[in-house]
């Protein structure tokens, strides 16, 4: 959608964590869908990796340090994400605790 906002958050969730992490993304999912002006929530767990663009993504087989999880957030306007955001870490800090570092969020307006 033209004009809306969208944000990409990036988890590493330590493998100890990964069926805590896995509940929680559903309460938060579902939470998230919730709040005014929600275009759409996504989560996504990373199971494949690309060894040779000429080729089909090869699956993961092993954890080296974490698992990663993206989730995918878009917005009506800047003004509706921005409370979002706000209510998120106060209702979710319990989601650190799951992680090997803070999540990264990259955030902007959506091209299309």
């Amino acid at each position: 959608m033209k004009g809306s906002f969208s944000e990409a958050k990036v988890f590493q969730v330590k493998p100890e964590k990964i069926e805590e992490f896995k509940s929680l993304a559903s309460q938060m999912a579902e939470s998230q869908e919730k709040r005014e002006g929600c275009l759409g929530i996504r989560y996504m767990k990373r199971f494949y990796v690309f060894d040779d663009i000429n080729e089909k993504p090869r699956k993961l087989t092993r954890i080296v340090k974490c698992i990663k999880y993206y989730s995918y957030w878009e917005f009506d306007s800047i003004e509706s994400y921005a409370k979002a955001t706000s209510w998120f870490f106060e209702t979710y800090n319990q989601v650190f605790r799951l992680l090997i570092m803070p999540f990264d969020i990259n955030c902007g307006e959506s091209l299309f």
